[in-house]
This record gives C-alpha cells, structure tokens and sequence, in this order.
C-alpha cells in the first residue's frame, strides 16, 4: 500500500512538520501502514505569485535556505503554492519569487500552478521543477479533468466536489497521478469558490506591491478580502461534510481504486488544530493518545526541538 500525503505550509507549520517527519521516522509502528510525507505545500512571505491563501510578512532570504536545508535535507520536496489566478506579465519579473525558485532549483522542489501565463514562464525558466495543475482551477467536466490528465503534469490536485463519488471517479483515467483533498474546510458545492480565490489572489498582489514600495512588513497591512466563516472550522466541524474522506476510507476505497496522492489543508491554521488532523490521518488508533501526548511535549517543551529565523 502507497499514500502519500502532502502537507501545508512549510513555514508557520515549520517545527511541527519537522517533528512529525522525524518522529513517524523513530516510531513507525506507530503509524499507518505504507503512508509517507511527500511533500510540504506553501509560500515564503513576499511572494506575490502566491494562491490559495494571504501569505503576508516579509522577504527573509536566510530563512528561505534554512527551510530549505531542513526539509530538503531529509529528502522532502518544497511545492511552491504559485497558484495567484490575478498574475499578469508584468509580474512574472518579480523579484522575489524569481530569487525563491533559483535557491530552490536543485530538482527535488516543485511548484503547484493554475495561471497560464506563469506556468508557462516558470517551465521556460525553471524547467528543473515538476508541476502540479492545481485545485483552484475547479475542474467539474470529467473530460476536462482526463484532458488535464494528458498534459506535462506531475500530478493533478482534483476539485473537492468529486470526493466521494465514486462512480465517477472510476472515470478518472489516470488516478495515480490525482492529488485529492481530504479535508477540505469549503462547504461542497461552494458557489463563492471561485470569487474567494480571485479576491486572495488580487490582494496578494496589492499588499506585496505595497509592502516592497513602502519597505514595510506586509503582515502590518493585512485585512481579509473575503468574508467565509468556514476558513475557521476544525477537525470535527469539516468530517460532517460529504467531501470529507476519512483515513479508514483511502485505504479500503481510494487506494484500491489507484488512487496514491493526498492532501491535507490547513495553511492558516493553527499547529495544535494540524497536529489534530496529523493524529486522526496518519496514526494507528490504538496508538492516537501515545502520538499527540509525545508531539505535544516535543512542541512545546521547554527545550525546543528547532529554532526558526523570524
């Protein structure tokens, strides 16, 4: 059996997803057969190709190489969340995302796209990357999907709205190459789906523009663009929906149908509502109690277990 999870946001989850990594290292038999961190999904702040969620603060270059030594070092790709849908030409030259993707370019990172006009840009410039076709282009049409299916795609992150319907996900021709959201906090059918990213998108612009022409921290100038009360809501609010999957369900239901890719959101969330998640997706029930106690003294004990650059 092969799951491979990719996990969100490499910065503020930073020390948990380093913890996590190590610990299922240390203590396998702790964990559910076969599964594996493939990836960490996210944006270095100031990066104004950034999607999907605000990503504010400002550009440390040194933090950048010392997330990337850490989890390239243990062999974990970096997924660049470049998904902004507002991106024009005029910002492909940005030098900050262009200066992220050359300390990056060493062939395991990656880079998860929807804009035409950066994919393009990026497989010109950076053709060492693999792509991922992203989530927010909201493929509904299975002839539109199985198309995106036959481009130079690494993998494809499917829209939430097919979870669970299985009788069309047995239409999906090539389901090893399908990324699917497990955990998707959006209620399904979301008709404001589409409004939400374009607002996160064009204010990603707007406070990244700001923040390099006044020189100032962009997390100063943040308010939301969007108003959605479930970007709030935890483990136990989003596994009432019907596009949740349980754990228990991709090993009997989606891994027998060829499915191998998941995704776990949470970019915004905080790390004790992640780790939640981290328990509940990846450890054996039995051994639930042991993982959380054991993560959360490795978090926040005294002593810490990794020191980030702020």
């Amino acid at each position: 059996m092969e799951i491979n999870y990719h996990l969100p946001n490499f910065t503020d989850h930073y020390s948990l997803n380093l913890l996590m990594f190590d610990y299922m290292k240390e203590h396998p038999e702790y964990f559910r057969d076969g599964i594996r961190i493939a990836s960490v999904f996210g944006c270095f702040s100031g990066s104004i190709w950034n999607g999907g969620r605000i990503v504010g603060g400002k550009y440390n270059p040194e933090l950048t190489k010392k997330i990337l030594k850490e989890f390239n070092g243990r062999g974990i790709p970096l997924r660049f969340t470049f998904t902004n849908p507002a991106i024009e030409e005029k910002h492909l030259s940005d030098k900050v995302c262009n200066e992220i993707m050359e300390l990056a370019n060493n062939g395991l990172n990656e880079v998860i796209v929807m804009s035409p006009i950066l994919e393009e840009y990026i497989r010109e410039k950076y053709p060492n990357y693999k792509i991922t076709s992203s989530t927010c282009k909201q493929i509904r049409d299975m002839n539109d999907l199985n198309a995106e299916l036959d481009k130079n795609y690494n993998l494809v992150v499917i829209d939430y709205n097919w979870n669970n319907k299985f009788d069309e996900l047995a239409l999906i021709k090539d389901r090893a190459r399908c990324e699917i959201l497990v955990n998707a906090c959006c209620q399904p059918e979301c008709q404001r789906r589409g409004d939400h990213y374009s607002a996160i998108g064009e204010y990603q612009i707007k406070i990244c523009l700001m923040a390099q022409t006044l020189g100032m921290n962009s997390d100063n100038i943040i308010e939301e663009p969007f108003d959605c009360k479930y970007m709030g809501y935890d483990i136990y609010e989003i596994n009432k929906f019907r596009t949740h999957i349980s754990p228990d369900d991709i090993e009997t239901k989606y891994v027998p149908l060829g499915f191998k890719h998941f995704k776990l959101e949470g970019r915004t969330i905080g790390d004790i509502n992640m780790l939640e998640m981290y328990v509940y997706y990846f450890a054996k029930p039995e051994f639930e109690q042991r993982v959380r106690l054991d993560m959360l003294n490795r978090l926040t004990g005294k002593i810490k277990y990794f020191n980030i650059i702020k």
